[in-house]
């Protein structure tokens, strides 16, 4: 959980702006999520010398440069392998892992399952503009099928990975989704992502203007975006639509879209976040626009032991039973071989 400053101090978001120009395109949703979370720490007083920003490779990974934290820009797709060894190192940290499409379900894609598998306390931010835009305009894991880009003129015959889909496959222990323009909610995930213990996965659909402009339209245009829309609440049913007036229903082992004059309330899907089986949150996260509105919010959020924990139970328990260990005397241990 994140470490607040001294309660008589009252911080500001320009306290978490640094001194370096942001270079990030006019219109890009980057810049959205960046003001949204530094609002958010703000809000929280939190300790900016005990808060770390990790990234990877690619536009959204600049992120650490543009924060009054401690940061790493890492390697292409290695940001939670790195950001597992900062939290492992001081467990008291809060660390947060910054990533796009490209960077952490391509060549990252690894190491991405591996973290969640794991629950590391880790707070990682994926940023989904379902293109490759820091090496101008290739297809990426998420793109649609039959997307022209540079790399695939012809349309792309690749199926996307939906991203909240694959983090509750490894059963993330917290997961969730906002829109960039939607800076209300953004902030509520982001503030429940930092609350959480263990690994908090946020997906964020973000707006590249210049090699993917307008591919969330349909999620952000003021007129028709409550008809695409569905905003999870724990413990209520799934209505949407410009007037509520639309449900999501259980209608054998699927889902449906109906009018809600037409059904009892009874019979609406209620959100259930905290159900130990990632299933039901599975099963949000195959609703995909236009068949279905995309859920918008948290779709799980539960609690087990975390990796730093376990990790930490054990070095004690070796401790109590052998003893604080020395280097050199591991080192020499066991058999040895003399060089001439």
């Amino acid at each position: 959980m994140s470490a607040p400053l001294d309660p008589t101090l009252v911080a500001t978001p320009k306290d978490f702006k640094t001194d370096q120009q942001v270079k990030w395109c006019p219109g890009c949703g980057d810049h959205s999520i960046l003001v949204q979370l530094q609002k958010v720490l703000a809000a929280r007083n939190i300790n900016r010398d005990a808060t770390v920003f990790v990234s990877g490779i690619g536009c959204s990974s600049r992120f650490p440069y543009y924060m009054e934290t401690y940061g790493i820009h890492s390697i292409h797709g290695r940001a939670p392998a790195i950001a597992t060894g900062v939290k492992c190192a001081n467990p008291e940290l809060d660390v947060w892992v910054v990533t796009g499409d490209g960077d952490g379900l391509s060549i990252g894609g690894n190491h991405f399952l591996h973290t969640i598998r794991r629950n590391v306390g880790l707070k990682i931010i994926l940023f989904n503009n379902r293109i490759y835009g820091l090496t101008k305009g290739q297809y990426s894991p998420t793109s649609e099928a039959g997307i022209r880009t540079k790399s695939s003129p012809a349309g792309s015959i690749d199926y996307p990975v939906h991203p909240v889909a694959v983090a509750l496959g490894a059963e993330v222990t917290f997961a969730a989704r906002a829109v960039d323009t939607d800076v209300q909610q953004l902030q509520i995930v982001l503030q429940r992502a930092m609350d959480h213990q263990g690994t908090a996965f946020v997906e964020v659909y973000q707006n590249c203007q210049v090699y993917n402009a307008d591919a969330f339209e349909w999620a952000t245009d003021r007129n028709t975006r409550l008809d695409h829309l569905v905003y999870l609440e724990h413990g209520k049913p799934l209505i949407f639509g410009k007037n509520r007036e639309k449900g999501i229903r259980v209608n054998g082992d699927n889902l449906e879209v109906v009018e809600l004059a037409k059904v009892s309330p009874d019979d609406l899907l209620i959100h259930d976040e905290r159900t130990p089986n990632p299933a039901h949150a599975f099963r949000l996260a195959q609703m995909h626009y236009p068949e279905f509105p995309e859920p918008m919010g948290v779709f799980r959020a539960v609690q087990k032991p975390t990796y730093e924990e376990l990790m930490l139970g054990q070095l004690a328990a070796a401790r109590e039973q052998k003893g604080p260990g020395k280097l050199d005397k591991l080192f020499t241990a066991g058999d040895t071989w003399k060089v001439a």
